[in-house]
């Protein structure tokens, strides 16, 4: 019997772990072990945007952050706009990502939720969250080529996940890559694995909200650009 693209993805996030070494004062953390409702919201998300056969394009984030996908299992959905835009409460965490923001009002204007996650799919190359351990022993954000150690230690799980990513039904003639720096590294991994035809690349979305903020309907006008061209 023909899988759904949601059932694909669910069963991929259920099967999600990292065993693979990481350089010192890294961790990662996987939301779908750490909170129970994440893989209930998660489930919901899916079967309501994706629950049909249809090609999507792929869309490429850096890795989930510790408030966004790190809490919904859900990439660039905080729980905010989790219960706003697509209908679906997270009772157990509360959580504002910028990132967030600047997607769902990029989505909103392409059209919604249901247009959008029609046509695309979002999700990252390192699909867990990665933290990092300041000298005071507080944990922040971290991404997968913040540190040359760190990139080496979880490039062949990354090629793998992108591997498995196209094999839920992605389109490969094109890719759309958020942020400037992700791209360069995507583009190492492409050449390595010859994944892709064309990376389009894009500004990421935390970079416009913290830097540019003010000239946002410029990018939201790029993206849509990128995106139906």
């Amino acid at each position: 019997m023909l899988r759904t693209f949601a059932e694909k993805i669910i069963d991929f996030n259920f099967h999600l772990a990292y065993s693979g070494a990481l350089p010192p004062d890294f961790g990662v953390i996987n939301p779908y072990l750490d909170n129970p409702e994440t893989i209930n919201v998660m489930k919901q998300f899916y079967y309501k945007y994706y629950n049909d056969s249809s090609p999507r394009k792929f869309v490429i984030g850096i890795n989930p952050s510790r408030h966004g996908a790190g809490v919904t299992g859900v990439p660039f959905t905080d729980t905010k706009r989790l219960k706003s835009v697509c209908g679906i409460e997270m009772k157990s965490a509360y959580t504002h990502e910028p990132s967030s923001v600047f997607i769902y009002d990029m989505i909103n204007t392409f059209g919604g939720p249901v247009d959008f996650y029609k046509r695309f799919y979002i999700n990252s190359p390192f699909p867990l969250a990665i933290v990092r351990q300041t000298k005071e022993g507080k944990w922040l954000n971290a991404n997968y080529y913040d540190d040359r150690t760190l990139f080496q230690m979880v490039k062949s799980f990354m090629i793998t996940c992108l591997e498995k990513h196209i094999s839920l039904g992605l389109e490969t003639d094109e890719v759309f890559i958020l942020g400037r720096k992700n791209a360069r590294f995507i583009e190492i991994l492409n050449k390595e694995a010859n994944l892709f035809n064309k990376l389009t690349v894009l500004d990421h979305p935390r970079y416009i909200q913290q830097y540019k903020s003010k000239e946002k309907q410029q990018y939201i006008d790029k993206y849509l650009l990128e995106l139906n061209n």
